[in-house]
């Protein structure tokens, strides 16, 4: 945490309510201020290539915004920003979405109607530790995935397989790019599940994110 100021916020979020009130919330927190609100992608962007030397710690992206989504907006960041953190809200808790935004680089997702305790704790982990993920959105993950003490040998092409699932592509699709069957496919991804303790493609993404098979 910064010492000599507080921490600047962008907000993007169309719903105007919304956004008012999660700057109020934000303010009581003390350490942290909203320095600019904005109701859509593209004008955010407008924002940071006319203010590029802006000095942003955090940024509250909305999932689902006219003109320019959250996950537009995110693939835009990743090419251009990569260094900012943001954290994704959302009505949707679709695991589609959430590996999307995850594997764009969003560091943490959060549904709009979490508590100001839990979002409180969401910022102040992206903050600090870089991520911040729910039992919802880390789908189950375990103590196993959080240590760095116990090595889980891998094989060449479970680890090709973590990588493809880490994409916008389906099982199917994998598949057919390493020109195996979708029962094939269904195997790694059991046997996967099974080695890694975790319960869903979601939980694969973060273990994958957290072991730096891919790099957001």
């Amino acid at each position: 945490m910064k010492t000599n100021s507080k921490n600047k916020i962008i907000i993007v979020d169309d719903h105007l309510l919304f956004s008012q009130s999660l700057e109020l919330l934000i303010k009581s927190f003390g350490d942290y201020e909203v320095i600019e609100r904005f109701e859509n992608g593209k004008v955010f962007i407008d924002y940071l290539e006319e203010n590029t030397l802006a000095e942003i710690d955090l940024i509250l992206l909305d999932v689902n915004m006219p003109v320019l989504d959250g996950l537009s907006t995110m693939k835009w960041l990743k090419e251009n920003r990569p260094d900012l953190k943001v954290i994704a809200l959302s009505v949707n808790d679709d695991d589609e979405i959430i590996i999307k935004m995850i594997t764009n680089g969003a560091k943490g997702y959060l549904l709009k109607d979490t508590s100001p305790e839990i979002f409180r704790e969401a910022i102040e982990c992206v903050m600090e530790k870089g991520f911040y993920f729910t039992e919802l959105v880390s789908g189950m993950l375990i103590n196993k995935v959080n240590s760095d003490n116990k090595k889980i040998n891998l094989k060449e092409k479970e680890i090709v397989f973590i990588k493809h699932a880490c994409t916008e592509m389906t099982y199917k699709e994998i598949a057919s790019e390493m020109c195996l069957s979708p029962k094939t496919i269904d195997g790694y991804r059991e046997i996967l599940f099974d080695k890694l303790e975790i319960k869903t493609r979601i939980g694969l993404v973060l273990y994958a994110i957290k072991h730096k098979i891919v790099l957001v």
